[in-house]
């Protein structure tokens, strides 16, 4: 049985889909912070059979749940202080995101406009739809990358 060590300040990302560690890793820039991370990958997991964990050590200010939540919003965030947890975060869907997903119109003004921030807004919180804030195009993609 694999043992990860506890750590005693930061915060614990639980219930990762199997094999999507590396790519939260990424996309929340952990590998630009000057911190403790450890990653474990296929986890067991009674509730998902396989999961993955990121543990981070420094403060949980330091992550966008902006981001996460729009990645995929039943990831759980424990916030950790002396070694014990002390708050759950819950992520939701963000109503808008700002420079995390590229709209892929070649008619839009951000394909024109370099410098313009990419922004999509969610549309349609049922079906999880995101839109461009400038020219509507739908965001095709797959969040849960």
């Amino acid at each position: 049985m694999l043992n990860v060590g506890r750590i005693e300040e930061g915060f614990v990302l639980d219930h990762i889909k199997a094999g999507k560690a590396m790519t939260i890793y990424h996309d929340l820039k952990l590998d630009k912070l000057d911190c403790c991370v450890a990653i474990i990958k296929n986890a067991r997991s009674n509730k998902m059979g396989k999961k993955d964990i990121i543990k981070v050590e420094c403060s949980v200010d330091m992550l966008d749940l902006d981001i996460l939540g729009f990645i995929d919003h039943n990831i759980t965030v424990n916030v950790i202080e002396n070694g014990d947890i002390i708050a759950k975060k819950e992520l939701r869907l963000p109503k808008k995101i700002t420079n995390v997903i590229k709209c892929k119109n070649p008619r839009c003004i951000t394909s024109v406009e370099q410098q313009l921030d990419h922004v999509f807004l969610l549309t349609d919180p049922e079906k999880e739809i995101y839109r461009c804030k400038y020219c509507e195009e739908k965001y095709r993609g797959n969040r849960n990358k």
